[in-house]
C-alpha cells in the first residue's frame, strides 16, 4: 500500500506528465514545504529544465521574461499561504499583454481551510478575473481515473493558456500530509514527447475582404502598428500591404517594425513629435485607418486619433480583444495578420495618390533634423544605444521616461533588433527580473536593460538573478520620478515629496552587493565609451548613467516647442 508521501508524488508526476505532453519545457520554482511534491515531480523530468528563484514576486516576473522570449507557457511553482498573492502584479502583466503562464500553487487540503490552520488562506481566487481559466484539485488520489484526469487536465491547462487568447491559468493544488517520500518510484515513465494543441489559423472572411478593398482603395489612409503588433512575417505582409495602398506605417516602438531587415519606405516614427505641431492633424484627415496591436505608447498619436474620429477605423486583431480604449473603431477583422495582409492587397484596385504619404516622410525628416539640434540628453543616449547594439540584440525598457524616450528618439533601421516593455499594465514592479528572464535562454546578440531608478529600486531582489546572467542594466537616475517632471503635478507645491520620490539610493552600493560590474557615467561622451566597453564584456554589468531633472525638462519642452514653430 502507497504511502500519502507517494501518493502525493505520483499524482504530481502525472499532472506534470500531462504539462508535458501538452508542451511544457521551463519552470520557475520558489522554496516551500506544502509544494513539494510538485518540485521533486518537475526537478525528477528529464524534459524540464527548472529555474529556483527566492522571492516568488520576481520568480512571477522572472517566468514572464522566459515565457516572452520564448513564446510559449511557462510554470510557476510556489507553497501555500500568501506566496502565490506575491505573483500578482506579474499574473495582471501576462493577463493584458496575452503571455502564457501556468500558476501551480500548492494548499491546504479541505479540512484544514477555514479553521485556523497555520498558512492557510483561501486561494481559490487570489487571481479572480485575471487569468483564462482556473482549477482547483481535489487531494492527491491513487485510482487509476483519478490519474488519467489529473494527466488530461495537464494536457488541458496548456491549451487554456496559449488558445484562443494566450494568458495564465490557475490550479491550486492541495496536499495532504507527509509530503516528503520515503524512496523514489523508479518504474514511473516520464513523458518525453509533446504533442501542443495546435492553435487553428483564422482566414480572412472573403465578403469582408472585398468590402475593405473597395474602402481603401485610391483613399488617403494610415495603418497603426501598436505594440505586441508585428513578428517578422506580420512585418513583411503589412509594409506589403501600406506599398499596394499608398498609405504610410506609423510604427510604435514595440511594434515589432522599427529595426528590421526589410524595406523601411513605408515606415514613419517621429510621428510622436510632429503630430505636436497645431494644425497638422487637422489638415491631413485621413479617409481611414487600420490599427493593429495595443494602444501605442505616443500620447500624441492618440490625441490625433481622436481627431481623425471621423476618419473609417478597422482593428485587425486575431485574438478578438476589443483594444479601442476611444471607441473609435467602425469595423474589427477578427484573423491571422499575414493572410487578412495578403489577401487584401490582391483586391486592392488603387493606391492613394504619392503626395498623401510624402506628407508624413516630409514630417518626419523635419522631426530629425530639429532633433539634432535640440541637444537633449536623452535623445543622444537613446540613438548612441541602438546604434551599438549588434544585430538580433534585445532591449528591455522600464515605462514611464524610458518608453517614451524611445518612442520619440529611437528613429528606424535595418539592423534587427527586438525592442520589449511590460506594456500591459504598465507597472513599475518586476522590470529587473523580466529582464532576467529574457537574458536567462538568449541565443543571439546581446540582452540590455533601460530603466529607470525608481524601476530598478522596485525589483532590486530581481539583481539577485541577474548576477548570474550575461546582461547589461543601464539606470537611467534622473532622481526620482522624472515622468511627474512633464506632468501636471510638477506645478504643485507637494510636488517633490509625493511625487519626485527620489530613493536616495547609492547605485554603486547596490551593484556591489548583487556582484555587478559597476560604471557610473554623466555626459554623452562617458556614455559612448562605457557603453562600447561594457557591451564588449560578458557577465552582469551595471552602467548608472545620471540625469539633470531640471535641464532635461527645459531641453525637452525645448524642442517640442521648436517642432511647433
Amino acid at each position: 500500500m502507497s504511502t500519502q508521501a507517494e501518493i502525493n508524488l505520483h499524482w504530481a508526476q502525472m499532472l506534470v506528465n500531462g504539462m508535458v505532453a501538452g508542451g511544457l519545457q521551463q519552470v520557475v520554482m520558489s522554496p516551500g514545504s506544502r509544494s513539494t511534491p510538485l518540485v521533486l515531480a518537475c526537478e525528477r523530468h528529464p524534459a524540464l529544465k527548472t529555474w529556483i528563484q527566492i522571492d516568488e514576486r520576481c520568480a512571477a516576473f522572472f517566468a514572464l521574461g522566459l515565457a516572452r522570449r520564448e513564446s510559449r507557457a511557462v510554470a510557476l511553482i510556489a507553497t501555500s499561504g500568501s506566496a502565490a498573492a506575491h505573483w500578482l502584479p506579474a499574473v495582471i502583466e501576462a493577463c493584458q499583454s496575452a503571455i502564457p503562464l501556468i500558476l501551480l500553487s500548492a494548499d491546504r487540503p479541505l479540512e484544514l481551510q477555514h479553521w485556523g490552520a497555520n498558512q492557510t488562506i483561501d486561494q481559490s481566487g487570489l487571481f479572480s478575473g485575471q487569468v483564462r481559466a482556473v482549477h482547483l484539485l481535489t487531494v492527491a488520489d491513487e485510482g487509476e481515473d483519478a490519474l488519467r484526469y489529473v494527466h488530461q487536465l495537464g494536457r488541458r491547462s496548456l491549451a487554456e493558456s496559449g488558445w484562443p487568447l494566450p494568458g495564465p491559468v490557475h490550479l491550486n493544488i492541495p496536499f495532504r500530509e507527509p509530503l516528503t517520500p520515503v524512496q523514489d518510484d523508479e518504474s514511473f515513465s516520464f513523458e518525453t514527447e509533446a504533442a501542443p494543441f495546435v492553435a487553428p489559423v483564422l482566414m480572412p472572411d472573403p465578403d469582408q475582404l472585398q468590402r475593405l478593398a473597395q474602402k481603401l482603395s485610391g483613399r488617403p489612409g494610415l495603418i497603426i502598428a501598436g505594440p505586441e503588433s508585428s513578428e517578422i512575417k506580420h512585418a513583411e505582409a503589412l509594409l506589403q500591404l501600406a506599398e499596394v495602398l499608398g498609405a504610410p506605417v506609423l510604427a510604435d516602438p514595440l511594434s515589432g517594425l522599427r529595426f528590421g531587415e526589410y524595406p523601411q519606405e513605408p515606415l514613419i516614427c517621429h510621428y510622436d513629435s510632429f503630430l505636436r505641431q497645431a494644425g497638422f492633424a487637422e489638415h491631413h484627415q485621413p479617409d481611414w485607418i487600420l490599427r493593429l496591436g495595443a494602444m501605442p505608447v505616443s500620447k500624441s498619436l492618440s490625441e490625433a486619433l481622436n481627431h481623425w474620429s471621423d476618419s473609417f477605423n478597422i482593428l485587425l486583431d486575431p485574438q478578438a480583444r476589443w483594444r479601442d480604449p476611444q471607441h473609435l473603431s467602425d469595423e474589427q477583422v477578427v484573423a491571422d495578420v499575414v493572410l487578412f495582409c495578403e489577401q487584401l492587397q490582391m483586391q486592392i484596385s488603387a493606391s492613394a495618390s504619392g503626395g498623401w504619404r510624402d506628407v508624413f516622410l516630409q514630417q518626419q525628416q523635419q522631426a530629425k533634423t530639429k532633433l539634432e539640434s535640440a541637444e537633449i540628453f536623452e535623445a543622444q543616449l537613446t540613438q548612441q544605444l541602438l546604434a551599438a547594439l549588434p544585430a538580433y540584440s534585445t532591449l528591455f525598457s522600464s515605462n514611464s521616461l524610458c518608453i517614451r524616450n524611445l518612442d520619440s528618439f529611437s528613429g528606424c533601421g535595418r539592423k534587427t533588433l527586438q525592442i520589449i516593455a511590460n506594456r500591459g499594465a504598465s507597472g513599475i514592479d518586476g522590470n529587473v527580473s523580466t529582464l532576467a528572464g529574457l537574458a536567462a535562454n538568449t541565443r543571439q546578440g546581446r540582452v540590455v536593460g533601460l530603466l529607470g531608478d525608481l524601476a530598478c529600486y522596485h525589483d532590486m531582489n530581481g539583481m539577485l538573478a541577474l548576477a548570474e546572467l550575461d546582461v547589461l542594466l543601464i539606470v537611467i537616475n534622473n532622481r526620482g520620478g522624472g515622468i511627474f517632471h512633464h506632468l501636471p503635478q510638477a506645478e504643485l507645491p507637494e510636488f517633490e515629496r509625493n511625487w519626485q520620490t527620489d530613493s536616495g539610493l547609492d547605485f554603486s552600493q547596490v551593484a556591489s552587493l548583487y556582484h555587478l560590474a559597476y560604471a557610473r557615467v554623466n555626459s554623452i561622451e562617458d556614455f559612448v565609451s562605457a557603453l562600447k566597453t561594457m557591451l564588449n564584456q560578458s557577465g552582469a554589468r551595471m552602467l548608472e548613467v545620471e540625469i539633470d531633472a531640471a535641464d532635461s525638462v527645459v531641453r525637452h519642452q525645448a524642442y517640442w516647442q521648436l517642432l511647433e514653430s
